[in-house]
């Protein structure tokens, strides 16, 4: 029997009418931060819910629910790297949901669109060695964030 990993979704709740076509394209075809998994490994999604809004309120009870589900990863999709301004919480998201509840957790979902590229590279936002590593995961190559628009 083949290793299952199960993993949540958790998005930015500027996005919450989203339907995570981006997202689920990008688990299906390993692409972005799902590129950490086997294209063989089989992956499911067992959560998928926002932040509920800043300060995210949500990540204090969502990861619970998720890993009630048996989820081991957690991914913090790429809507919170991309809007602008990108999320002021995102460490804190991730410090809390490893600790608390002892899950795994990855910055990024789908590649980042171009648009969203071209426009951070322009206002300078990503330009730290801090934040170059956050979009590491996520930042493909321009034919991919190409299709990602």
């Amino acid at each position: 029997m083949k290793n299952k990993t199960k993993i949540g979704i958790i998005i930015c709740d500027r996005y919450r009418s989203c339907a995570g076509g981006k997202c689920f394209r990008a688990l299906q075809n390993r692409e972005g931060a799902f590129d950490i998994y086997k294209k063989e490994e089989d992956v499911e999604l067992v959560g998928y819910t926002t932040c509920n809004g800043c300060p995210g309120g949500n990540i204090e009870y969502a990861p619970e629910e998720m890993k009630k589900n048996g989820a081991e990863v957690i991914h913090l999709a790429t809507g919170l790297v991309v809007g602008y301004p990108p999320c002021p919480y995102i460490h804190d998201f991730k410090s809390f949901i490893e600790e608390k509840y002892g899950l795994k957790v990855v910055l990024g979902t789908h590649p980042i669109p171009e648009k969203y590229f071209k426009t951070h590279t322009k206002l300078g936002t990503w330009n730290s060695s801090e934040w170059q590593e956050l979009i590491q995961p996520t930042v493909s190559t321009e034919p991919v964030r190409l299709a990602y628009n």
